[in-house]
């Protein structure tokens, strides 16, 4: 390999540019009537959901004066659908496949295979073992457990609502229901469950009540004792950590770590600023619970969180809706994505309401739910701005309007398993699956950013800083992605049967899930001719370029 400053060089001399870029006054009585009545009939007949989705959206670029942009390539969409369900780009293989594919509906079949991937169930039990008790190990918390739970829960595609019941009411050893980890590790300190009542409100029912344990909320509805009403739920919540005996040093060791339930009754106090003491009894949405001796109340907080709210669907409902259309869009109707309420319109009101609507009758399918929005016009569109739609940035601060894809940049756990599927590097030198797992957590963390706050928020996404940078340029998994070695994705490559054109297309479609352009092509083999006989040093420059490219970090 060559030196940092030759590798710039080297994009220097490709010039690769990897980026992302009314009624007519004069009815007549009977004339107006029947059209009153033409009016409503039309509402009641609802139309399809997928065109009732693409309609709203439609409205939106309307409404703002703004032109939506060209279609995705099929290019851009394998590999933007792959990273999204299943957490990884395509293979070489398979974006050749579907590329080579010419029936109308191939993305509809490939979006069906994808979901019933192994590799999907991977990636929704990854982001939502993330999203409950972070990427490390808290202590006395099981990762193992938890992602179990969650694997066979998507793997049987259970009903979220069920999921989430189970989530909240989960009791028990920590590995024989891996539930109980998402309680677990909301119960690192000794707060009377405030963390857990903040966490679960924010995860599972798209609302921050956090702040308002100490104040009434300045901008919306919610007052402090909605906050310890929540809290009230949660405090038949017991910790058992169970310790045992090492045989071999003799000293007590730490065994395992369960949820019990533990006698509560009546109310919860709290202290208002003025210094006056009050009472909160498990309230959710207007509903009261018996705060009586013998009620388990996290129970019945399963099945209030469940029921409509003045006759809109459950709010578990909603949030699962924001927060997918969110994963997929890179933004939800709401920003950010667990603040969801009156302060806080959605940019699509019936559009979120109606989709939640929707996911409700479906039994709470998440699989049907990533049906309808991948199907959608919006996601199929290309992330490439044109001239009348350049006010649709929501980095900026602008609502959504979803008239082009969003960038989005990889998550660790994306990365990382973009750069194995790209070059084989697990299969390059030394070491067994369970060394390169650990290599694997040792790698995303040094891009994991843990803010002190009461949630243990994290900042995993590759925001282009200089560290990050330089990590990826130098660490040991990229000098494995670029290697020689036996059963490298280059050693592979370059031993097969090919002319130089071919090779380099492999590189690109490797890396880009994309063929190279014929003025890449003519660069790259004019850069090539410098190397002379050691082609193959080459070769190991261009895959870096192209590995270390936006075009390769950025899901686009």
């Amino acid at each position: 390999m060559q030196s940092g400053r030759s590798f710039f060089r080297l994009f220097g001399s490709l010039g690769l540019v990897l980026t992302l870029a009314g009624f007519d006054s004069h009815l007549s009585a009977d004339e107006a009537q029947k059209s009153e009545e033409a009016t409503v009939a039309a509402a009641g007949a609802e139309v399809p959901l997928g065109e009732f989705i693409d309609q709203q959206i439609r409205q939106g670029w309307q409404d703002n004066e703004i032109e939506a942009s060209a279609s995705a390539s099929d290019e851009e969409w394998v590999r933007r659908i792959y990273l999204d369900l299943l957490g990884r780009i395509p293979t070489m293989e398979e974006a050749r496949k579907f590329l080579a594919d010419e029936s109308p509906r191939k993305r509809s079949v490939l979006t069906e295979e994808l979901l019933e991937h192994e590799d999907y169930v991977r990636n929704f039990t990854t982001v939502w073992s993330n999203n409950c008790i972070g990427r490390g190990a808290p202590q006395r918390v099981s990762r193992t457990g938890m992602e179990k739970f969650f694997r066979e829960a998507f793997a049987r595609n259970r009903p979220w609502n069920e999921i989430v019941v189970d989530i909240v009411t989960a009791s028990g050893h920590y590995e024989e229901n891996g539930a109980v980890n998402y309680t677990l590790a909301q119960l690192q300190n000794a707060d009377e469950g405030v963390q857990l009542t903040a966490m679960t409100a924010r995860l599972f029912l798209g609302l921050q009540v956090q702040c308002t344990q100490c104040h009434n909320h300045p901008f919306n509805k919610w007052q402090q004792d909605q906050f310890w009403e929540y809290n009230s739920f949660f405090r038949q919540v017991g910790k058992i950590d169970h310790r045992k005996l090492d045989p071999n040093t003799g000293r007590m060791v730490d065994d395992y770590s369960e949820v019990v339930w533990q006698e509560f009754s009546g109310p919860v106090y709290y202290e208002k600023r003025s210094g006056v003491m009050q009472v909160a009894y498990p309230r959710f949405q207007g509903l009261e619970v018996d705060p009586g001796v013998g009620v388990d109340r996290r129970v019945e907080f399963g099945k209030l969180i469940t029921q409509p709210v003045d006759g809109a669907p459950a709010q578990i409902a909603q949030a699962m809706v924001n927060r997918t259309w969110s994963h997929f869009f890179g933004y939800g109707f709401t920003r950010p994505v667990d603040d969801m309420g009156p302060h806080n319109p959605a940019s699509h009101p019936d559009l979120l309401e109606r989709l939640s609507r929707e996911f409700v009758a479906a039994n709470y399918d998440v699989k049907e739910l990533v049906r309808w929005i991948v199907s959608s016009e919006a996601y199929g569109l290309t992330s490439q701005y044109n001239d009348k739609n350049k006010i649709d940035d929501p980095g900026a601060g602008e609502v959504p309007l979803f008239s082009h894809m969003y960038l989005k940049s990889m998550q660790a756990e994306q990365m990382y398993d973009s750069l194995i599927v790209a070059s084989n590097a697990h299969k390059s030198g030394r070491g067994g699956w369970g060394a390169q797992e650990e290599q694997r957590r040792r790698w995303m963390q040094q891009f994991v950013v843990a803010f002190e706050n009461d949630e243990n928020d994290e900042s995993t996404t590759f925001n282009g800083t200089i560290p990050q940078a330089l990590m990826m340029m130098n660490s040991e998994l990229m000098d494995k992605a670029c290697s020689v070695e036996r059963g490298s994705f280059l050693f592979e490559s370059m031993s097969s049967p090919g002319n130089e054109a071919q090779k380099i297309q492999e590189l690109y479609l490797a890396a880009l899930s994309r063929n190279p352009t014929k003025t890449e092509i003519g660069k790259v083999q004019k850069m090539l001719k410098n190397y002379g006989n050691q082609r193959l040093m080459g070769y190991q420059d261009l895959f870096w370029a192209l590995l270390n490219s936006n075009e390769f970090v950025f899901i686009h």
